[in-house]
């Protein structure tokens, strides 16, 4: 892993991973990222603070993750949806304030710009939103724990399924599964 700042443009598009700061499948995300590999992690600030509650792995990405921290008041690396460097954008896990400021058309920080700039530049998006089931268990820093979601909460989730070229997960599984297909279009787009 190495900072992005001074990036050249990659040869081909890339998958770009935008990190909030929820504990849903965090571990699980992870793990998911580090069998993909090669890809631009966009990291919130909150993903930076909570990162080490969830992951005692001082070195949580692997090699050939390129990342893009959020330090600058204009987001200035979502240039990169501009020029074509990524073919997906995933957002996983998604908070449920993230969800909300997105369905709003809020973009006041790099995870949520990364989004507005993904929706204008027609890249598709996966996002696996934590606010999906009415009840669900899920992990906190101090183990597992049971929510139930605010109908405001559900209701913004619903709300994203409708944007263009969005699709919403509600598990780990299709998140897996929408995040392969996604690969294997890319793949067979740049043959």
């Amino acid at each position: 892993m190495h900072d992005a700042d001074d990036e050249l443009q990659p040869e081909g598009k890339r998958l770009a991973w935008a990190l909030t700061g929820s504990g849903h499948d965090f571990v699980e995300c992870l793990e998911l990222m580090r069998r993909i590999g090669e890809m631009d992690v966009f990291l919130s600030k909150a993903a930076a603070e909570v990162i080490f509650l969830y992951t005692k792995d001082r070195e949580p990405f692997p090699a050939g993750i390129r990342l893009i921290k959020d330090t600058s008041a204009s987001a200035a690396p979502v240039g990169r949806f501009y020029h074509g460097w990524y073919h997906t954008l995933v957002m996983a896990p998604a908070t449920s304030n993230t969800v909300a400021k997105c369905v709003a058309g809020i973009s006041d920080n790099l995870v949520t710009n990364v989004f507005a700039q993904a929706g204008k530049c027609r890249v598709p998006i996966i996002v696996y939103a934590c606010d999906t089931k009415p009840v669900h268990d899920t992990m906190a820093p101090g183990g597992m724990v049971r929510l139930w979601p605010r109908r405001v909460d559900l209701e913004n989730t619903e709300r994203l399924r409708a944007f263009d070229a969005t699709t919403v997960v509600e598990d780990m599984a299709a998140l897996e599964q929408a995040v392969m297909a996604r690969l294997d279009a890319a793949a067979v787009t740049s043959l």
